[in-house]
């Protein structure tokens, strides 16, 4: 099959897609009691991942401790990060607010009850801090990519540590993640990291072309505490580099 039909064939089969998670949603996440509204919202995200995964191709080697609760912390590579973690386990995702506004994809975030931060307000960190508190009460996971874009994988970018306040008050599990991307026919760096001047649409026609994607997750338990949250955040940083070093060594 040609890139072309391939891309026409995943568009089709992506509109169906939405169509049967955005009755999932209705049924199971829309009228949930409050109480437990964030919870059925992962749960449905969970969901909704593992369908749409599927039209890319997509497979994940997946190891370590799955996170069940508590805050996890990951790299960040492109848009599929969030698929490829929420199909593994059902989590609320921190995102830069401009996802908000993305065709789809934003409307949908917004439905999985996504907790978005204005990086231009520093005046709002507390209300996210305090919003992300109010998840871990609840018992949902949280996962939060603090370095606050996404790149190309050569590296992992140093943390921001102003979102990590939650982290630093004991009580609540801290877990580690490291995402890593292969494509048989292309380069994964550019083609399905997204990145520098990269514009989603195109990144997303040119994604939806490829054979497929083959995901390497890797998860690990933050022992101790910090209660620094500056600390914190080279701490974290530090584990994740031990995390890919580890799997790319092994590769």
């Amino acid at each position: 099959m040609t890139g072309k039909l391939r891309i026409a064939r995943r568009i089709g089969w992506f509109i169906v897609e939405l169509i049967v998670v955005v009755l999932n949603y209705l049924f199971t996440a829309a009228f949930a009691p409050k109480k437990s509204k964030r919870l059925a919202r992962a749960a449905w995200l969970h969901r909704a991942s593992r369908r749409h995964l599927k039209i890319f191709g997509f497979t994940a080697d997946v190891a370590g401790p799955v996170p069940q609760s508590g805050l996890l912390v990951s790299n960040h590579l492109s848009y599929l990060d969030i698929l490829a973690i929420a199909a593994v386990t059902p989590a609320v995702f921190v995102a830069k607010s401009e996802i908000r506004r993305w065709p789809v994809f934003g409307w949908c975030a917004v439905l999985a009850g996504t907790v978005f931060v204005d990086r231009t307000r520093r005046t709002q960190v507390g209300e996210v801090n305090q919003e992300i508190q109010n998840v871990l009460a609840e018992g949902v996971l949280v996962v939060l990519f603090p370095e606050g874009m996404s790149s190309n994988g050569r590296t992992v970018l140093p943390f921001k540590s102003s979102l990590l306040e939650p982290a630093t008050k004991l009580g609540q599990p801290l877990a580690i993640g490291w995402i890593h991307y292969k494509i048989e026919d292309g380069n994964a760096s550019e083609e399905v990291c997204y990145w520098g001047d990269h514009t989603f649409f195109p990144h997303l026609l040119n994604l939806l072309g490829k054979r497929n994607v083959r995901a390497t997750v890797r998860f690990g338990q933050f022992q101790g505490h910090i209660s620094d949250r500056k600390e914190l955040a080279r701490e974290l940083h530090e584990e994740i580099l031990k995390l890919k070093k580890e799997n790319s060594a092994g590769s």
